[in-house]
């Protein structure tokens, strides 16, 4: 789960550099909201991982 999270996060940072460029304006929306969700589940993650290793 986590290294999904770290793909889509990444994924999401592309989107919005490519976006706030103004290369496109609907992707600087939809980076924002991705940027969004999976910074929440990436701390998600690590904060489960993080329980369950200790």
């Amino acid at each position: 789960m986590l290294y999904w999270t770290l793909i889509f996060l990444v994924v999401a940072l592309v989107a919005g550099v490519l976006g706030f460029g103004g290369i496109a304006s609907t992707a600087s929306g939809v980076a924002k909201i991705l940027f969004a969700v999976f910074l929440v589940l990436f701390i998600i993650s690590l904060v489960a991982g993080r329980g369950w290793m200790s």
